[in-house]
């Protein structure tokens, strides 16, 4: 079973079958959002992504098993994300990206491609300089601010790296620093490095031809 990471565009997000990917919750306002008919909002949500990437560059990524796409995880700029100021933890810290959505097929769920789609949106982002990803965690067993359950658990945030950066009993903001995710990152690469030094093979240094006479003759 082959499992690989690619940046979103919007041909990949028209082969996700999810019910997110026609939800505008984080897309737009409550009164903007309540305006638009469903049969429009594969369209609006189409246009916001290019709008992003237009404006800001990748904002995705998907995952595919045995090259069909089964996840995706979308972040972007808060000033992009018009329905994140519905959160009592609002606003994120001014050097974060937010997350906004991760979701993963029912039937590849506990796999491991959440981590994977985390893995390669922070990959995307420290390339791009950025210094922390934040996103709005859901926990409890009701929501008081999004019944719809828009918000990634908070649950699997705290097991793929992020911490709580500021505590609310259903909707508390969690932050991933990417500096240490970068360093982290650096250290496997050259204890890999190193690995692959130790179980290469040594060369062994070619031993002189001592059989032939040497050459007459001077300088």
């Amino acid at each position: 079973m082959s499992r690989r990471v690619v940046a979103l565009t919007l041909d990949r997000l028209a082969e996700v079958e999810a019910p997110c990917r026609t939800c505008l919750f984080w897309e737009l306002d409550p009164v903007r959002r309540a305006a638009v008919e469903p049969a429009d909002r594969t369209e609006v949500k189409e246009a916001w992504i290019g709008h992003v990437l237009r404006e800001w560059g990748s904002c995705g990524r998907v995952v595919r098993v045995d090259d069909r796409p089964v996840g995706f995880v979308l972040y972007a700029p808060e000033s992009f994300v018009a329905g994140a100021a519905a959160y009592p933890t609002y606003p994120v810290s001014p050097d974060a990206v937010l997350l906004t959505t991760i979701w993963v097929a029912p039937a590849h769920t506990g796999g491991g491609l959440g981590r994977l789609l985390i893995q390669g949106m922070a990959s995307d982002l420290i390339q791009r300089g950025f210094r922390a990803v934040e996103a709005y965690g859901d926990q409890g067993p009701i929501s008081a601010v999004h019944g719809s359950r828009c918000g990634a658990p908070a649950e699997f945030l705290a097991h793929v790296g992020f911490k709580t950066h500021r505590a609310h009993p259903t909707a508390p903001r969690m932050r991933m620093d990417l500096r240490g995710t970068a360093r982290w990152r650096d250290e496997v690469e050259a204890a890999v490095e190193r690995l692959l030094g130790a179980v290469r093979p040594r060369k062994v240094p070619a031993t002189p031809d001592t059989t032939r006479s040497p050459r007459s003759g001077g300088m």
